[in-house]
């Protein structure tokens, strides 16, 4: 039972790895950030892989982004690596241990790691996580950000975030009238360019450039979708497939509705008869 305990030792290493890069990440996502980027910009940090994409800029340039992320750097220095290649060591190096417990125990380390690897990267425990974290934030930092996820959030996650335009993306050079992402449900609600240029209100002429950040308002799942979208044939395919699934979608919404609004119309005959009833029989004692 001896050597279990480095490996213990592994898993909890690895396990407060993942949710101190997950509050990050939903550290850098209060302050607009898009769920892709903040992770990527969480986990680089963390393991100290370093900045080397135009996403950096935004990053160093906000001054809350920047403390957040010196925290990971000086957090990361921890060296989980390094505890890992001991655990390892010690585990094949215990004494008086059988090759058959050496696997046994090799076993419950892959295990552990499935299991840590299942657990967050669940898309419904990050839903739950993420709001808890949100709190915390709030709730235990003087982090001055302001709580985009949750901000106009509806039933099916739609929040404000960012997004940067890279050249070769289905996005850029075109005007957001021929881009139409309003049918996808995605509305640009203003475009901050190079050399501190912003369109607070941008108008259907607006080109979309490389090294554009647009500000967006929409699912996040289909933002997230619409920033790994690249430019030809493919990427058209993709706003079409978007364009008809959001009119799936509004077309289901809008029969839910319906059904509402008729089982509301019932419900209130019902209470209207209960009433009438009620009347009558008070009249009829009386």
């Amino acid at each position: 039972m001896v050597g279990v305990f480095p490996i213990i030792s592994l898993l909890v290493a690895l396990a407060v790895s993942m949710i101190v890069t997950r509050v990050a990440a939903m550290a850098l996502m209060s302050t607009g950030l898009s769920r892709a980027s903040a992770k990527f910009q969480a986990r680089s940090a963390f393991t100290g892989a370093g900045f080397t994409t135009t996403e950096s800029e935004m990053v160093v340039g906000h001054p809350v982004r920047r403390q957040i992320v010196a925290t990971l750097m000086l957090l990361g220095n921890l060296g989980v690596a390094t505890v890992g290649a001991t655990v390892m060591i010690s585990v094949m190096s215990t004494t008086n241990s059988t090759a058959q417990t050496r696997w046994w125990m090799l076993a419950i380390l892959a295990a552990g790691i499935g299991f840590l690897w299942f657990f967050f990267t669940s898309r419904w425990v990050e839903h739950h996580t993420n709001r808890v974290i949100a709190w915390c934030l709030k709730r235990f930092t003087d982090l001055e950000v302001r709580d985009y996820v949750a901000l106009l959030e509806l039933s099916r996650g739609y929040a404000i975030t960012e997004m940067l335009v890279e050249p070769g993306d289905w996005l850029a050079d075109k005007t957001l009238a021929s881009l139409r992402l309003s049918d996808e449900g995605i509305l640009v609600l203003s475009i901050r360019r190079a050399g501190g240029i912003f369109h607070g209100t941008p108008r259907g002429e607006d080109i979309v450039r490389a090294s554009d950040i647009l500000i967006l308002y929409g699912d996040l799942d289909d933002v997230e979708k619409l920033d790994q979208r690249r430019a030809g044939h493919q990427g058209d395919t993709e706003h079409k497939r978007s364009v008809e699934e959001q009119d799936e979608y509004e077309e289901q919404e809008r029969i839910r509705l319906q059904e509402l609004e008729a089982k509301l119309q019932t419900k209130r005959r019902i209470e209207a008869d209960i009433e009438a009833e009620r009347i009558a029989q008070a009249k009829a004692d009386e």
